[in-house]
């Protein structure tokens, strides 16, 4: 591997069977048209194209799927959501190899919000940041932290990752400005919302799936060394915002009806906002890889914070959502060493050095005991 020494090696190279359709959306364009970017389904290896088949058949939301992005048609709300993605499995219409396309960032990114959700990440990082400290900052179990990001930086998978450059401190204590030496992937699960609210309203945790349409995997590359030096007093700023990359494919909310499982439950700590009636979260299998080697399967389902509680806490101050909203979960780290979603959470692995290619897959339990197929992300990193 090109800079990277492999920790663990965790099995063979291939996904499990994946056997079910999960009918994934996105935006695509032809090799020979690339300017004009319509809506798709992925259905296999191959692209079904929805704005085509909608017009075709006349459907009640074709207008909603004409392109060039989804955000109209997450804004249609769950009702047409539930409608469309009903009828799906049975549309017939244009197909093209998913190999013959290329693929566009699914939707305009209105805001950017990435959590801290993962006791596990959170602990680790902090014995490894903070020796001898608590593991846990004092509100960590009493509400979702996180922080903004810069939607701008949103980019789609297959985008190169341009080593950012800064201040950072060195070794032996001195202030230089340059490239990143620390770069990191961070293997997180994205919500993408669809109904936007009025400021100074809040959503209840039994809102949810009137507001968010679906699921997307994401990369918040991170320069830990920024990070480290930008970091106290007001919190990740440069170190984070260089750029995010998410998969071109928005897996809707109704394909994980299977895959719901508990969260750990609230306690006394909980503020009433955050409490909900049967918290769940989602049992999303994830798999890192660096330049072909699998280097760890972070679980999604030991995540602390559901997506629910995310959502209720980032609007609990009455901030408003817009259509288009992002916001991801953070690092995804269960408890085992091959189970974390950060490089710098790997005892003695190194950081990535220029041209190494990250790729971020992820499974799901189907409702035929099948696996649901959640894409990738992937992005290569170039020189600063």
């Amino acid at each position: 591997m090109r800079g990277l020494r492999v920790r663990l090696e965790l099995g063979p190279l291939s996904r499990p069977p994946v056997m079910t359709e999960c009918y994934p959306l996105g935006i695509y364009s032809r090799a020979d048209n690339p300017q004009a970017r319509r809506v798709g389904v992925r259905v296999g290896e191959h692209v079904l194209d929805l704005t085509r088949t909608a017009q075709q058949l006349k459907l009640p939301w074709a207008e909603l799927v004409r392109g060039p992005t989804l955000n109209p048609l997450l804004a249609a709300g769950a009702a047409v959501w539930r409608e469309m993605y009903d009828a799906l499995p049975s549309l017939e219409g244009p197909r093209l190899p998913l190999r013959s396309v290329r693929l566009h960032r699914p939707f305009e990114v209105a805001d950017y919000v990435d959590f801290y959700a993962s006791e596990h990440h959170a602990a680790r990082l902090a014995r490894i940041l903070r020796p001898g400290q608590e593991p846990l900052p004092p509100a960590w179990r009493h509400q979702p932290m996180g922080y903004h990001g810069r939607a701008g930086t949103v980019v789609v998978s297959g985008t190169p990752v341009r080593r950012p450059c800064g201040q950072h401190r060195t070794p032996h204590g001195d202030v230089v400005t340059g490239p990143a030496e620390r770069l990191d992937a961070e293997v997180e699960v994205g919500f993408v919302v669809g109904v936007a609210t009025e400021l100074g309203a809040s959503v209840r945790v039994d809102e949810f799936e009137a507001h968010v349409f679906g699921v997307v995997l994401v990369n918040d590359w991170s320069a830990r060394d920024l990070q480290a030096f930008e970091t106290v007093p007001l919190g990740p700023f440069l170190g984070k915002s260089f750029q995010t990359s998410i998969s071109p494919w928005v897996v809707p909310l109704a394909a994980f009806e299977a895959a719901r499982v508990p969260v750990p439950a609230a306690g006394s700590e909980v503020p009433s906002h955050l409490l909900e009636a049967r918290p769940w979260g989602l049992d999303i299998e994830l798999e890192l890889r660096v330049n072909d080697h699998l280097l760890s399967r972070p679980p999604y389902r030991s995540m602390y914070w559901s997506p629910a509680q995310m959502l209720a806490h980032l609007t609990s101050n009455g901030a408003a959502l817009r259509s288009g909203d992002l916001y991801a979960s953070g690092t995804v780290s269960g408890a085992g060493e091959d189970e974390v979603g950060s490089l710098i959470e790997m005892e003695g692995q190194q950081f990535l050095a220029d041209g190494d290619e990250v790729v971020i897959t992820a499974t799901a339990p189907a409702t035929d005991g099948g696996r649901l197929d959640l894409g990738e992300v992937r992005g290569t990193i170039l020189p600063a």
